[in-house]
């Protein structure tokens, strides 16, 4: 989401509340401790499905509980910054990826549930991946993601969505399914099923397992399929041209193939 214009020039800004100043400047702009908290951000959720896989393999004892409310309540905070950062909150709050992330955050809250929902969370990594503030400064920090965008994403979508699909599998099948004891299982089941392979030995009995099962051979299938082709399609670079726009060029590229305009692409010399 981008600021209203009033508020990327300073204009206005001044009138608002010190702590919404201050959690609009680690959303938004781009200063030193703005970027480490965006980072950290990413850092956060990385820790958050670590967490939720290893627990998954473990009783479900009081310190377990305790390590879910406590984490709950950083994700809570975070959300909370995040709301009261929005130039338009209910907005944010209505965006289909932010409802999933506060059920995720329910979940964690809420003892009985455990992180039963907590896997939503891996959606803000699609929605991180996608802030264009986050990728151009991505792309000025590790040269090799700027080389390599489009398969990183795109492999970071099929990870996310395997993630995800194993989470639903594990939550919707271990108190019945005597084949789902564990997130293990349930990878092993949904990579099996995305690949096509199906061994047959783990199964999702009933009309929902079925189709959550077609779920995840269509919609697995088709990143798969995305990531193979961002991995050996021609090498490109992105470098929007000045006078059409175009984003796409040869690493080597001296002139744009669209308009002919002169290219002035930076290489890691430079």
């Amino acid at each position: 989401m981008k600021l209203p214009a009033h508020g990327r020039n300073g204009r206005g800004s001044a009138a608002l509340p010190a702590d919404r100043q201050f959690f609009r400047e680690l959303y938004y702009r781009d200063t030193p401790r703005a970027v480490r908290y965006r980072y950290g951000l990413l850092l956060l959720d990385a820790v958050t499905l670590v967490f939720i896989i290893a627990t998954s393999f473990i009783a479900r004892t009081t310190a377990v509980e305790v390590a879910d409310t406590a984490l709950g309540l950083v994700l809570l905070a975070e959300f909370g910054a995040r709301l009261r950062a929005s130039p338009r909150p209910w907005r944010e709050l209505m965006h289909p990826a932010t409802l999933a992330d506060a059920v995720a955050i329910l979940c964690f809250l809420i003892p009985r549930l455990g992180a039963a929902a907590g896997f939503l969370r891996a959606l803000r990594v699609i929605r991180l991946l996608r802030s264009p503030r986050l990728l151009n400064r991505l792309r000025r920090d590790f040269p090799a993601f700027q080389r390599n965008e489009d398969s990183i994403v795109a492999a970071t979508d099929l990870v996310v969505f395997i993630f995800i699909m194993t989470g639903l599998v594990y939550e919707t099948q271990y108190r019945f399914n005597e084949e789902i004891r564990d997130y293990a299982d349930a990878l092993y089941f949904t990579v099996t099923a995305l690949t096509t392979t199906g061994f047959g030995d783990i199964t999702l009995p009933g009309r929902t397992g079925r189709l959550l099962t077609v779920l995840i051979m269509f919609a697995g299938v088709t990143l798969f399929l995305r990531l193979a082709q961002s991995l050996f399609r021609p090498n490109k670079v992105r470098f929007p041209c000045p006078n059409c726009g175009l984003q796409r060029h040869e690493p080597d590229a001296v002139h744009c193939k669209a308009c002919g305009q002169t290219l002035n692409i930076p290489d890691e010399g430079s």
